[in-house]
């Protein structure tokens, strides 16, 4: 799920389908997308949007997507069913209108009406897009790039992504072999637990090695086995989470994604979820979501990234989750470790 800012025509299909690319942060395919809807009527504004891949079954199993969108409490949704062969396949209209049917009793449970159905053939200008129930409302798609939301977020320094593949790929492991070295090395150490020295020194190395990144020189792999053992302490994890609210948020989720790419399984969801919770602080649901899915693939039990899911499933703001970074600096200060000043919300890091 991700939330964006009010004030979009949602009026007008044309335009709310436009805006689903800089809502999600890419360009959906062979999807269903569930934009929830307050104020309904005239000044109806954006809530939040859910997406999942289109399936066979998935008429069958619209409950769980109900359930996230109605946690929010929203008066209505609408939903946009992507298909690219939507409006050529006589079948697929009687799938479409099944799956709509199926929504709508589902939300209905949750106290959520389903205000209509669209079908779109391609998230692009010229896209065709038309109503699944058959009401003969039909138009063109506008221009993905030219929707406010599309602006907002390339003002907010979100990049957005042709597909939710290349989204996949900032968080997905390129150096299988370092990745096997490091493993090797890591499992060759002690588990131990850190002096409150310790901490400072793991706490002072990650921001020094993420501003050598930043400057273009790669951590050597005894550093990324240092920060890596030194994740396992919640000490650790709590003060590096306070990197993402101040001066070097930047470079602080530079690091942490490319950790993601080459430490191994055992240390990897812990660095996913840095990456999420600096991803989500500054708005980016996109990529938050997409490193909270790997991490609790690796590790279902991780409590901070569940956390972080569920957070992000029930449409939670991020200046929400700012609030969360303030634990670190209680930790740092407490363990003498001194991070970078405060960002207000809404202000970027350099």
């Amino acid at each position: 799920m991700t939330t964006q800012p009010r004030g979009l025509d949602i009026g007008r299909p044309a335009s709310l389908i436009a805006a689903l690319p800089a809502v999600l942060g890419f360009v959906p395919e062979h999807s269903l997308a569930v934009v929830t809807v307050d104020n309904a009527g005239p000044g109806a504004e954006l809530g939040a949007v859910m997406r999942v891949d289109l399936s066979a079954g998935l008429a069958e199993n619209t409950d769980h997507l109900a359930e996230v969108v109605g946690a929010g409490g929203p008066e209505g949704a609408i939903a946009v069913i992507i298909d690219e062969f939507g409006s050529e396949c006589e079948a697929c209209g009687t799938d479409h209108l099944e799956l709509a049917d199926a929504l709508a009793r589902s939300l209905a449970e949750e106290g959520v009406d389903l205000f209509a159905v669209l079908v779109v053939d391609r998230v692009a200008a010229g896209g065709r897009w038309f109503c699944a129930d058959g009401c003969g409302a039909n138009g063109v798609v506008d221009d993905p790039e030219a929707s406010p939301l599309a602006a907002a977020a390339v003002l907010d320094g979100r990049r957005l992504y042709r597909r939710r593949a290349d989204l996949q790929e900032i968080i997905a492991v390129t150096d299988s072999d370092r990745s096997e070295r490091l493993a090797q090395t890591i499992a060759g150490h002690a588990r131990f637990e850190p002096t409150a020295a310790q901490v400072r020194e793991t706490a002072h190395l990650a921001m020094v090695v993420a501003a050598r990144l930043a400057d273009g020189t790669e951590p050597a792999d005894a550093e990324l086995v240092r920060l890596a053992r030194g994740l396992s302490d919640p000490r650790v994890r709590d003060i590096l989470y306070a990197l993402a609210v101040g001066a070097a948020a930047a470079d602080a989720e530079a690091l942490w994604a490319m950790m993601a790419r080459v430490l191994p399984e055992p240390a990897r969801p812990d660095v996913l979820v840095l990456l999420a919770f600096s991803a989500y602080a500054r708005g980016d649901g996109p990529l938050a979501g997409i490193a909270l899915e790997a991490a609790l693939q690796l590790d279902p039990r991780h409590r901070m990234a569940a956390m972080l899911d569920s957070a992000l499933q029930s449409g939670m703001r991020p200046e929400q989750i700012r609030g969360m970074a303030l634990s670190g600096y209680r930790t740092a200060e407490r363990l003498g470790v001194r991070l970078p000043p405060r960002l207000a919300f809404g202000q970027r890091a350099g």
